[in-house]
């Protein structure tokens, strides 16, 4: 084959460097973007945090100036970011009004690169935020594992160093739940032979460890670690005796909820097995919960939603949209005509920095328009619920605000919604559709809310089995449903099935 040069003209798309700033940023969650706010402030000195009331220029905005935000009281916090304010309003009609002000200089010619200024490595932390007026007060406390409270069980148990060990290994096996998670066996051949340790010691040892506090640790199943707790109440406990035969001997028919044979082998009337019951439903299952619990994670939302006049109004939360503005001194320091290294590297940041803050506005605005599409499709869940939800696919919001389905997927990832209904994720609105006899079509998640409904006012006594639930829908709301896609919903919302649901009244 000869080798030979062409010419060949032809086009393709390249993304610039901000555009693929203002796709990474779209798709941050509230705490990303705040790392990546941090980030951008340490490592630009145009970059600065705004005060409050401040605009991206450094002007001031008083009360009752155009663009001020309106003061708390009894009129809505207008959400202002980047020290602008963005807001949406949807009327009764449907009709959406954008409300924007604030706008970028034009872009001045860089010499810097890309990577002068940001990398691909990981995030790290971010810093505290700083205020004069309110005091942070960590949220953070330390607490004590499950291991921990053992071992310092341990500490203060006698025990000879053989059993010492044997302890340790025992304590070392038992999960976050309080149960040993590894057999006897297994931890028999985990000691070192020069102990000569016995299956009898093992076990020995075991039995003082399910003495330690909580109640129940160290139990290898539900019945073993309810009796633990049962042998540990008052011997004055009223119906203690029953409560353990019940759990030692019938364990699996109580898993089963046979309450007729467990009356009749057990010679209980059904007030007394009642009571028993009571008395076991007031143990603790997980009884390592007890010692161990997790941090609580807070949601803060992106979005807030609020009926206003009569409209919905959509605006984002200016306490999880931190200010940013152009350092006015930094910026005053450009001479037009300097090429020095010192000017040329502030006109750079000076451009990274009005990219950056462009990239902010273009997500807020993209958020909000798509939250406020959001909010005029499901205006009927605002209103009466989860059984007013209505289909929706990222296709539709993507119609609507004439931008790409991948687009609408990334700014509904991560982001949340606060609304008088509770805080949802915004993906949460979109569920796909099921036929109805009259033709149209209604929603994944006004189902579960209806199959929700019917199983929380149902016959304890006799609940309703899947079929019975599909027939009901399908009967009394014209939902064509099938018995499977009932169980898939049912499951989706951790409801037990029927036999489990079944209750002694």
């Amino acid at each position: 084959m000869k080798q030979s040069l062409q010419l060949r003209i032809g086009q393709q798309l390249t993304m610039t460097p901000q555009l693929q700033q203002a796709i990474r940023l779209l798709q941050l969650s509230t705490l990303e973007l705040k790392t990546e706010i941090q980030e951008a402030l340490e490592t630009n000195p145009l970059l600065e945090m705004a005060e409050e009331g401040e605009s991206s220029d450094g002007s001031s905005l008083e009360e009752g100036e155009e663009g001020a935000p309106p003061l708390n009281g009894s009129e809505d916090t207008a959400s202002s970011v980047l020290a602008s304010e963005e807001a949406i309003t949807v009327n009764a009609d449907g009709e959406a009004g954008v409300q924007l002000d604030s706008d970028i200089p034009a872009e001045l010619p860089v010499d810097t690169s890309w990577d002068d200024v940001y990398d691909s490595g990981p995030a790290t932390g971010l810093a505290a935020p700083e205020s004069g007026d309110r005091v942070f007060e960590s949220q953070e406390r330390s607490s004590e594992s499950l291991r921990e409270h053992l071992d310092w069980q341990l500490g203060l148990t006698p025990f000879s160093d053989t059993d010492r060990v044997i302890a340790s290994s025992l304590i070392d096996a038992i999960d976050e739940d309080g149960y040993l998670s590894l057999t006897l066996e297994d931890i028999l051949q985990s000691m070192p032979e020069h102990l000569g340790v016995e299956m009898d010691e093992v076990q020995a040892v075991l039995h003082r460890i399910q003495n330690f506090d909580p109640p129940g640790v160290g139990a290898r199943d539900l019945r073993e670690c309810l009796l633990l707790q049962l042998q540990q109440q008052p011997q004055d406990t009223a119906w203690l005796a029953e409560a353990k035969c019940l759990v030692a001997d019938y364990m699996q028919l109580l898993g089963n909820r046979d309450f007729p044979l467990i009356m009749r082998r057990m010679k209980l009337s059904e007030e007394n097995l009642s009571s028993v019951l009571q008395l076991i439903q007031s143990l603790y299952p997980r009884p390592g919960n007890a010692v161990f619990e997790s941090q609580a994670e807070y949601i803060v939302p992106d979005v807030i939603v609020r009926k206003h006049q009569g409209a919905w109004r959509v605006e984002l939360n200016e306490e999880a949209m931190p200010r940013l503005r152009i350092n006015a001194h930094y910026a005053g320091m450009i001479r037009r005509a300097d090429t020095s290294a010192d000017n040329t590297y502030i006109k750079g940041q000076l451009q990274e920095a009005r990219w950056f803050i462009k990239s902010l506005q273009s997500r807020n605005e993209t958020l909000l328009k798509v939250a406020s599409c959001i909010v005029e499709q499901q205006r009927g869940f605002l209103e009466h619920g989860d059984e007013a939800m209505q289909a929706m696919v990222l296709h539709d919001v993507a119609e609507a605000v004439s931008m790409h389905e991948s687009t609408i997927s990334r700014v509904t990832t991560k982001k949340y919604m606060m609304t008088p209904r509770g805080i949802f994720e915004l993906k949460y609105f979109f569920s796909s559709h099921v036929g109805m006899a009259d033709g149209g079509s209604c929603s994944a998640t006004a189902i579960r809310a209806l199959i929700k409904k019917l199983i929380a006012v149902e016959n304890q006594r006799k609940p309703l089995s899947d079929s019975k639930i599909a027939d009901i829908l399908c009967s009394e709301q014209g939902i064509n449903v099938a018995r499977r896609t009932v169980a898939k919903y049912r499951e989706g919302m951790s409801i037990p099935p029927s036999n489990e649901r079944k209750r002694l009244v």
